[in-house]
């Protein structure tokens, strides 16, 4: 028998992560993005990630049926855009410093890493979707990153 969703959730919240967005466009070319903590690299050759996105998130079907998605690890003092894009707010992007990456998906500025995915499976998980990105395009900088560790934030020494 499996255990309980409290005492899974419980459990797995000792489990330290990154914070990242992850960003697509729209049909209507309008950026998108959405909190995701569940995000792991996959494979070195080829450079594969896979990101599980819950089947009722609005940026959900976009990742199914879309052909490429960015991943911005958040730095250490972005948890504010953490909360933006982790809230029910139509426009996330409003007032968020942002740029068109070469695959034309959104990438905040100013985070630790961000890549460009172009989506090559995707794969049910029960109430999410894990979707396979091969990394096309990859920035990064030496700043820290933001941390989600017992249901809040937290930094690395």
């Amino acid at each position: 028998m499996p255990v309980s969703k409290d005492e899974f959730r419980s459990a797995m919240s000792r489990f330290a992560s990154g914070v990242t967005v992850v960003t697509a466009k729209t049909e209507s070319n309008q950026p998108a993005g959405l909190t995701v903590s569940s995000f792991a690299s996959l494979s070195l050759e080829p450079p594969l990630v896979l990101v599980c996105i819950d089947k009722r998130a609005s940026i959900h079907d976009l990742l199914v049926e879309g052909g490429h998605f960015g991943v911005n690890v958040l730095a250490a003092d972005q948890e504010i855009l953490s909360r933006r894009f982790a809230s029910r707010d139509v426009d996330r992007f409003s007032g968020t410093g942002y740029a068109d990456g070469i695959t034309g998906v959104p990438l905040l500025n100013d985070v630790v890493m961000a890549i460009e995915c172009r989506i090559v499976h995707t794969y049910p998980g029960g109430d999410h979707t894990i979707v396979v990105g091969e990394v096309e395009h990859a920035a990064f900088s030496d700043g820290k990153p933001l941390a989600y560790f017992r249901g809040g934030y937290a930094q690395l020494a």
